[in-house]
């Protein structure tokens, strides 16, 4: 992948890049996997009858089992936050509340990020030119994308900078750092620098 560019000024700014064949088809399939995710949360979500009747849509109230959902929908309150105002049982009602509220946006948004990263992806590799506002939702999708493969990696301040060539992970802890790549050069061009 070649750096991200800025080009042009004010409505008609555009950031533009290429992407190699691999690049592209990788992006495809890692941000299909994360909509696909969303999806299967979103429609697990329990239905509510009073939700039907007024189109509000109400998600779950309860975290993601899975650590790669809970990483791209934590908790809205952690109870260390305010561990002196409110008990354990109050944030966790507290959490439940609003991620039934808000979930289902949240969802939704990512999910929008990612097809708008899919609607703009040369098939095959090619020129990429985005919006400032396809830049945002290419922001989003791959930060998504990213937070999914640590989680899943278990990624913290002790993960080595790469795995041995024969570790199971070291070619999805390659495509981690390419993302984190990716992504700062877009926030970068994003700024204009």
């Amino acid at each position: 992948m070649r750096a991200w560019k800025r080009k042009g000024r004010g409505d008609s700014v555009r950031i533009v890049t290429t992407l190699d064949t691999h690049e592209s088809e990788l992006i495809d399939s890692l941000v299909r996997s994360m909509i696909e995710l969303m999806n299967e949360r979103s429609d697990s979500a329990p239905r509510d009858e009073l939700a039907d009747i007024t189109g509000i849509v109400t998600g779950h109230s309860s975290p993601p089992a899975d650590a790669t959902l809970g990483r791209l929908l934590p908790d809205f309150h952690r109870p260390d936050q305010d561990a002196t105002m409110m008990g354990d049982d109050i944030s966790a009602d507290l959490n439940g509340a609003l991620r039934s509220m808000y979930e289902p946006g949240i969802i939704a948004a990512k999910v929008g990020a990612g097809q708008t990263v899919l609607d703009t992806l040369p098939p095959g590799g090619g020129p990429v030119t985005l919006s400032e506002q396809q830049a945002q939702a290419w922001l989003t999708a791959i930060n998504d994308v990213r937070l999914a493969l640590g989680a899943m990696l278990g990624i913290d301040e002790n993960t080595p900078e790469e795995f041995p060539p024969d570790h199971p992970n070291a070619a999805h802890l390659d495509v981690y750092h390419w993302l984190t790549v990716v992504q700062e050069l877009l926030v970068v061009a994003l700024m204009g620098k």
